[in-house]
């Protein structure tokens, strides 16, 4: 019965263990090809604009990457940050809608 436990303590800690790097924070400006290649949404195309980009300049946040990186929009900077991922250490927040009342009235 002791080994069994054992086997089950290890087998906790490593599925622990993996969840916790399966949500750590990866920042877009320091992401690997590798890192950037595992998020959903992004084929080997994207991964190549972002990284072209990036070395050009990092990015300042998530509407320079939306306005740099073609095939990057909104709802792909939403589904990014979902999985983990930041720009300079935020997640992403779309801007505030504008208001649609005319002023003064």
């Amino acid at each position: 019965m002791g080994r069994r436990a054992a086997r089950c303590a290890a087998w906790l800690a490593a599925t622990l263990l993996g969840c916790g790097a399966a949500w750590a924070q990866v920042d877009i400006n320091h992401a690997t090809e590798a890192e950037l290649d595992g998020i959903r949404g992004i084929g080997p195309a994207t991964t190549r604009r972002i990284l072209q980009e990036r070395e050009r300049q990092p990015f300042k946040d998530w509407a320079d990457l939306v306005a740099r990186v073609r095939g990057v929009g909104r709802a792909s900077a939403a589904s990014f940050s979902a999985q983990g991922f930041t720009v300079n250490g935020l997640p992403y927040a779309p801007a505030p809608a504008a208001s649609s009342a005319a002023p003064g009235g």
